[in-house]
């Protein structure tokens, strides 16, 4: 079942749509200085030899800046505790986020140096360099041994707060890969097997984390129960569709509402392989995530300091300001996204064919289910069959991006972000003999687009608010 648009209709931006949306810190940068606190996205120019192609790529700048925490962070930072504070940060933001909350302390309010302390795992690249937290680096999407020392460094600092301490939570999506304590009884090979094989299956990201919470020993509200009785915090950068805390970095600090049932309801929908360790960890009861109502979470609180609509919402005043017209589809879009692909590519062709110049624009997060033996992610394989469905039709262009910087890969900082395409872009491929439907059906996007010139290759952008797409459709 395709869920694109979420049951919704598309609208204009401007016209109930993003205008609609509360905007967030991060999102009040203006489109005009964007450029001086995002330092993420590298030159375009090898690939940028057409005007439409540029616009896109300014949008995915702009996009990303209204989301770095550069801009948001700040004016959330709680006061310091009479005690000592301590920083637990995860995911591919954890770096940045350390970053600007150990300038806000040290610097802006001159607190002692010896006071804080902590703890920050991001994705391999994702680190910065930071002078009182421990900067570990480590796997994503396959956590790996440096995810366990993490873990359990930040259960350690956690378990020696006290009343007077506070325990600040920085996270952001990509936690759960890289904050990894395996649950009593699985092995960190379990840990990786389990995480490869619902990977490949097509679940969505919330689908994942119900599970991941149920094997885990910090996941799913249980750091909450190690920092107890010190004051907590969590302050988050939402890569989740719906922006529920519960779900980013699978929710280390706030009440779990799924159960063990669903979790193994998940591994029987998808008919997931995984070793038999996993399958008696999930039908034993000790390990139930601490639910809502539980005395470890009295007076912790939770702040968003970005989310995936304020991405959208910097994007679109800059479609506006160029003179087209906004069609926002959703932040939340789930699905196969070669299936997702051919939804967008009708739209596309209804708006060409009532002569509307507009931007067709969304976010969410996609899934492939990997049937072949290639490389590539949710947005390049969007992208591709995008670009399949959109062949030959003259000036029209899209984007598809993750906003932290890569999709898919091998887990280095250098692998794609995703993918530029036109209605020439199959043209072009056929003319170097490639096969585009070969490729889409091999799931080897990045081959395709790397043969092509057409990658999206920024680097680490240092936030996550998940998937960027636009869908460009000028006058003809």
């Amino acid at each position: 079942m395709i869920r694109a648009f979420g049951g919704h209709r598309p609208h204009p931006c401007g016209g109930g749509g993003l205008g609609s949306i509360p905007v967030g810190a991060g999102s009040s940068q203006s489109v005009d200085n964007y450029k001086l606190i995002f330092q993420g996205v590298g030159s375009y120019a090898r690939i940028m030899n057409q005007p439409l192609r540029s616009f896109l790529a300014d949008l995915y700048r702009i996009a990303v800046a209204a989301a770095h925490p550069a801009a948001s962070l700040p004016p959330l930072l709680p006061a310091p505790p009479p005690g000592r504070l301590i920083l637990l940060a995860a995911g591919k933001a954890a770096g940045s986020m350390t970053e600007i909350a150990e300038a806000h302390y040290l610097d802006g309010l001159n607190i002692a140096a010896e006071r804080l302390s902590g703890v920050a795992v991001a994705r391999h690249g994702y680190g910065r360099h930071l002078r009182r937290v421990r900067m570990i680096e480590a796997g994503h999407p396959i956590p790996d041994a440096a995810g366990l020392e993490g873990a359990d460094r930040a259960l350690k600092l956690a378990d020696v707060a006290d009343k007077n301490d506070l325990v600040l939570v920085l996270m952001s999506g990509g936690a759960s890969a890289n904050l990894v304590a395996p649950a009593e009884g699985i092995s960190f090979e379990d840990k990786q097997a389990v995480t490869r094989a619902l990977l490949r299956s097509g679940t969505t990201i919330n689908e994942i984390n119900v599970v991941r919470k149920h094997l885990s020993r910090i996941k799913g509200g249980r750091l909450a129960s190690h920092a107890h009785p010190a004051k907590l915090m969590t302050i988050a950068i939402s890569d989740v569709p719906g922006d529920d805390p519960s779900a980013i970095g699978s929710g280390p600090t706030v009440p779990d509402p799924t159960t063990l049932r669903d979790a193994r309801a998940i591994v029987a929908k998808y008919k997931l392989e995984i070793p038999d360790a996993v399958t008696r960890a999930l039908a034993d009861s000790r390990n139930e995530s601490p639910k809502p109502g539980d005395a470890i979470f009295a007076g912790s609180e939770v702040v968003l300091a970005a989310r995936p609509a304020d991405a959208m919402r910097a994007a679109e005043a800059a479609i506006l300001a160029a003179g087209y017209e906004c069609v926002f589809i959703g932040d939340r879009i789930e699905g196969e996204a070669r299936d997702v692909a051919a939804e967008h590519a009708r739209l596309v062709r209804d708006l060409r064919a009532n002569g509307r110049r507009a931007v067709v624009l969304s976010g969410g997060e996609l899934t492939v289910t990997v049937r072949g033996k290639g490389r590539g992610g949710p947005n390049q394989e969007y992208a591709l069959a995008l670009a399949m469905a959109l062949a030959g039709m003259p000036a029209v262009a899209a984007i598809a991006a993750d906003t932290d910087g890569t999709d898919g890969g091998a887990g280095a900082p250098s692998d794609p972000a995703g993918a530029l395409i036109d209605g020439e872009s199959t043209v072009r491929a056929k003319a170097l003999g490639l096969d585009p439907a070969a490729f889409l059906a091999d799931n080897n996007s990045s081959a395709f687009f790397e043969a092509l010139g057409d990658l999206l290759a920024p680097g680490p952008t240092y936030t996550n608010v998940n998937d960027f797409r636009a869908i460009i459709v000028d006058g003809s």
